[in-house]
């Protein structure tokens, strides 16, 4: 059965985007451990982000590499078709992510889904439908920005599965307790 996991890039203070939404920052430091990555991006069988106007797919945005084709779950307040760009399906939902997560979690079979985005990892996180939280923590602080946690509201208990630390990257697995 899939797993639904947060996956972010984040600043040691929390951030995964600059005040602008820009994650360019992220680019200074250098990938994560290439396994890891593979690893992770292995095991993926969906993904669900947000919806921008379409702005994943007509901007050129895509979830992980270009050759990974699982499909994707955008979230959305307006009803749109499915779009198929490059062996990958873009379905949207409207406002109802536990509809997304169901939908994506039988997409995805025997592998994981990812969320991407704060929003939809804070969503998810208060209905109790993320089993974990994999995030690679870059050595700087931001000072301030879009904050991948912040307005979550509630307490969330943690148990640590993995650490891994690199020169420029700390690569942490946590399983939501329940």
């Amino acid at each position: 059965m899939a797993k639904v996991i947060i996956h972010a890039t984040i600043t040691l203070d929390g951030f995964m985007a600059d005040t602008k939404g820009s994650i360019d920052w992220m680019f200074d430091f250098g990938a994560t451990d290439k396994t890891v990555i593979e690893n992770f991006t292995q095991d993926i069988g969906a993904v669900i982000g947000g919806a921008n106007k379409t702005q994943t797919i007509e901007e050129g945005e895509t979830p992980y590499s270009d050759t990974l084709k699982f499909p994707v779950y955008l979230m959305t307040h307006e009803a749109h078709e499915p779009i198929e760009k490059d062996g990958r399906i873009y379905t949207f939902v409207v406002n109802d992510i536990k509809q997304a997560v169901d939908a994506a979690k039988a997409a995805a079979g025997d592998k994981n889904v990812s969320l991407l985005g704060g929003t939809i990892a804070r969503q998810c996180l208060k209905l109790g439908l993320v089993d974990e939280i994999q995030l690679h923590v870059l050595p700087m602080l931001l000072g301030d920005g879009i904050s991948l946690f912040a307005g979550l509201g509630e307490r969330v208990n943690l148990e640590r599965i993995e650490a891994v630390t690199t020169t420029n990257i700390t690569d942490l697995r946590f399983r939501v307790v329940k």
